[in-house]
């Protein structure tokens, strides 16, 4: 006890110096300006200042590189058990637990991440995700039953997030490596990050506003040192410290009000019966439904499952593991252009044009299959249909590719946008544990979909509901862009029918 209240009350002193200080450096309009910038003018720092930021922010983001990785690896895994021999080779109920069982622990992660990062740390929680996909690896690569893959597989989805990187990555690999070699691979790209991490500096504004609950000496030392070493010009470092000062200092002012766990539990139950809150945890619920059961992830999950369904060998020597390869390729372009064309066109524009071609692909893809499955008394129809399975071929990329300019991508990010900032925290990692459980379930379902329906069948089925989640876009979601999140909460606030903010 007599340890915490000494350092309570070297927070409490630290305090009041840092507010006196804060005062001083306030000029007449009550505008915070601090002494060490007020005579010089913001600079607008250069690329050459933000190298460091650059090469921190790409050491961190290949952590993300796991979740792609996961997802991808899940057809190789699978279809590189099928041939095994002995206790290794998988019936069709296994091969659904394997692909599906990274997905189970996802909601666990999401719900989890944030409070743990705000409690110890950002660099610290990073560091400890490399151990578990560690730990999944080693469990795959050792395995010798199905039920030591299945750990690994529920341990790597704990730790991962997910990136079109990754999925690249898979493919290419896939086509020259056996699924152990992968993962061999993979369990060493890992190590290399974990190593990778020791560079990065702890994250300043964590160490200014959440380091340890409190502002003192040491944590104000050790964001000066962080911040430096992400901004190596002085007046840029000046700018920055400034800045989070600032913020924390509104941080360390409102930490008296701070809630319990409890209370925010409560409060949040409240807030959901307000129509800001509802209105958009509704939206993005059925959104995030239809766009699992479009089929866009089953693709991913069970890609060289679809490729033999569609035919196996296309002509040219394309055979299911070139066409996965392609599908990568596809995955990792649309990604960056999607980025570019939300901000230019909106995020309705990009699902409804998503949706549309998800639905066209797929219905003349169940249509194909549909035509070369019956022929006409001569049997013409089929033979001259079956000999063009690269059409098909082409049909289904052309799915992934419109499924990855919205509908894959553009749901994840309204999550950030129609959630209220009251709730954003807490209605974001519901959402996305929400999203995980539903693609648990597609992913699990889709080898007894498949037999049960036949490929057609489950086709039009992934039409049918593209559609349906195309209409959805149309009729109940509003357009974020270029909208404050006042404007967006305003909007669940009225009654009015119109279709954007």
């Amino acid at each position: 006890m007599n340890c915490n209240e000494d350092n309570q009350q070297e927070s409490d002193r630290f305090f009041k110096e840092f507010n006196d200080q804060l005062q001083k450096e306030t000029n007449e309009t009550g505008i915070f300006l601090p002494a060490m910038i007020k005579n010089r003018t913001t600079l607008k720092p250069t690329f050459k200042d933000a190298i460091p930021q650059i090469i921190a922010s790409c050491i961190i983001h290949c952590i993300v590189i796991q979740g792609g990785i996961n997802m991808a690896y899940s057809t190789v895994l699978n279809n590189g058990l099928q041939k095994a021999e002995g206790k290794l080779r998988i019936s069709k109920d296994q091969e659904s637990w394997i692909a599906s069982l990274v997905t189970i622990s996802l909601p666990i992660g999401s719900l989890l991440t944030g409070p743990l990062m705000d409690k110890f740390g950002r660099k610290s929680i990073c560091l400890l995700t490399c151990i578990p996909a560690s730990i999944s690896w080693i469990l795959i690569l050792l395995s010798n039953s199905i039920s030591t893959i299945y750990a690994g597989r529920v341990i790597a989805g704990a730790s991962a997030g997910l990136s079109t990187v990754g999925i690249l990555i898979t493919c290419c690999l896939a086509v020259w490596l056996r699924w152990d070699t992968m993962a061999a691979v993979f369990l060493v790209l890992n190590c290399c990050v974990f190593l990778a991490l020791f560079i990065v500096p702890e994250s300043p504004y964590w160490l200014m506003c959440f380091s340890n609950g409190m502002l003192n000496e040491n944590s104000t030392g050790r964001a000066e040192k962080s911040l430096k070493w992400l901004n190596r010009r002085e007046i840029i470092y000046e700018q920055e410290y400034a800045r989070i000062k600032e913020i924390s200092s509104t941080r360390v002012m409102n930490a008296e009000s701070s809630k319990t766990l409890l209370q925010s539990i409560n409060l949040f139950y409240k807030e959901l019966m307000l129509p800001t809150v509802y209105k958009p945890m509704c939206i993005l619920f059925f959104l995030l439904l239809l766009q699992q059961l479009s089929g866009a992830y089953v693709v991913i999950f069970y890609a060289i499952s679809v490729f033999k369904e569609i035919g196996g060998t296309f002509g040219a020597g394309l055979d299911a593991y070139g066409a996965l390869v392609m599908l990568g390729v596809i995955r990792f372009i649309m990604s960056i252009l999607t980025a570019y064309f939300s901000k230019r066109y909106g995020r309705r524009v990009l699902c409804i044009s998503s949706g549309l071609g998800m639905t066209f692909s797929m219905f003349f893809s169940a249509m194909y299959m549909y035509l070369t499955s019956s022929c006409d008394e001569n049997g013409t129809v089929k033979q001259t249909m079956a000999n063009q399975k690269w059409l098909l071929l082409v049909i289904v990329l052309f799915y992934v590719c419109t499924s990855s300019l919205g509908f894959v991508v553009i749901p994840w990010t309204l999550i950030g946008e129609l959630l209220p900032i009251s709730v954003r925290g807490t209605g974001s990692g519901l959402m996305v544990s929400l999203a995980y459980i539903m693609m648990f379930g597609v992913i699990k379902s889709y080898p007894y979909a498949i037999e049960g329906m036949g490929g057609q069948g489950i086709f039009f089925f992934f039409s049918f509901t593209s559609l349906l989640g195309t209409s959805f876009v149309y009729f109940f979601l509003p357009e974020t862009l270029g909208r404050t999140f006042t404007e967006i909460e305003q909007y669940f606030t009225t009654n009015r029918k119109t279709r954007s903010c």
